[in-house]
């Protein structure tokens, strides 16, 4: 099968950076399905994966955390789902990933793929949903079917495809939302999606929440850079209230005042569940069946702002180079096979 991989972890202008790669095709067993890769999703976390380092693969290396394709084949003990359903997921970091024809992948964190999407638009949703969707619902504990409704909420990174699909489904909960954005395009796009107000995260974060007539807000989450926003989100988290961080940190995260406020961090990492294999790990399907379901009724829209085709390694060494410069708006996606 065609895959896209790497040997040595190189800057993103070597050509060897990310290769094109024949492979053998895998066998499903267990509860693994064999899926047809239609259209992958690329994030922050394929670059960081493949960031130079001192280290060389025997055999390459395949990357990828984002797909939508058709089930080819089951082991002998799925019981979810069968040959030609058409599905979508994130993966799992411990496995071979999906930058290839064929991925193998746990049964128990895959989706149906919304009906309304094709495979390309589908293939953005999976990571960022379960992140944001983990990121408020489960870590921050916030109500996702109201019962929150009108607490604040401060999104740092709102354009981005964490906080694209996260200001949807904190709309959704009715929560009010504060989304940073820095551009002017960035700003339209957070506002398009529902943002109720928009910040400059370049800027000080208080005198801008203080415009907005507010104090504290009642819940933070930080989909960038914690280590720069952290001293500006614990003034502004109100006593009592949570943070939530899916960006890990080079300093140590000062915690005097998080202590004084009794506030909460806590962090959110949408692999816990698939490396540890958890007893709740099924949950990733029910969630990614309840946002195909959204986006079907039309209460979510899709995150995909860029499409590149076909699946190849200089398309996917130009997408990582555009996510590396840091300025993306939405989700980049890669679609078909040469």
């Amino acid at each position: 099968m065609k895959a896209v991989g790497l040997t040595r972890y190189l800057p993103i202008d070597d050509p060897e950076s990310l290769m094109d790669v024949e492979l053998e095709k895998p066998e499903p067993g267990g509860r693994d399905l064999l899926v047809a890769v239609k259209a992958i999703g690329v994030n922050p976390v394929d670059t960081k994966v493949r960031a130079p380092k001192d280290k060389i693969e025997p055999e390459p290396k395949v990357l990828g955390w984002d797909a939508a394709g058709i089930v080819e084949a089951v082991g002998p003990e799925v019981e979810l789902f069968q040959p030609g359903d058409e599905v979508f997921y994130a993966g799992d970091i411990t496995r071979p990933g999906c930058n290839s024809e064929f991925q193998l992948i746990d049964e128990r964190i895959v989706g149906s793929k919304p009906q309304s999407l094709d495979f390309a638009k589908a293939a953005a949703i999976p990571l960022t949903s379960i992140t944001a969707y983990e990121a408020f619902f489960e870590r921050l504990e916030l109500d996702v079917e109201g019962g929150n409704a009108g607490e604040t909420l401060l999104i740092i990174g709102g354009a981005g495809g964490v906080g694209s699909i996260g200001i949807q489904l904190a709309k959704l909960a009715g929560l009010t939302v504060i989304a940073t954005a820095s551009r002017p395009e960035s700003t339209e796009w957070v506002q398009q999606l529902g943002a109720d107000h928009v910040i400059n995260h370049y800027e000080p974060l208080r005198p801008q929440i203080e415009s907005l007539g507010m104090k504290y807000v009642d819940s933070i989450a930080l989909f960038n850079n914690t280590d720069q926003h952290w001293e500006g989100v614990v003034d502004l988290i109100r006593p009592q209230g949570k943070i939530v961080s899916i960006v890990e940190n080079k300093e140590p995260l000062a915690q005097s005042m998080m202590k004084t406020k009794s506030a909460t961090f806590v962090w959110e990492f949408m692999y816990t569940r698939s490396m540890f294999e958890t007893p709740d790990m099924i949950e990733q399907q029910h969630l990614l069946n309840k946002v195909a379901n959204w986006i079907d009724a039309g209460k979510i829209s899709c995150t995909a702002n860029q499409v590149l085709s076909p699946i190849n390694a200089a398309n996917l060494r130009e997408a990582h180079k555009t996510l590396e410069a840091g300025r993306t708006i939405g989700k980049i996606v890669l679609e078909g096979w040469e």
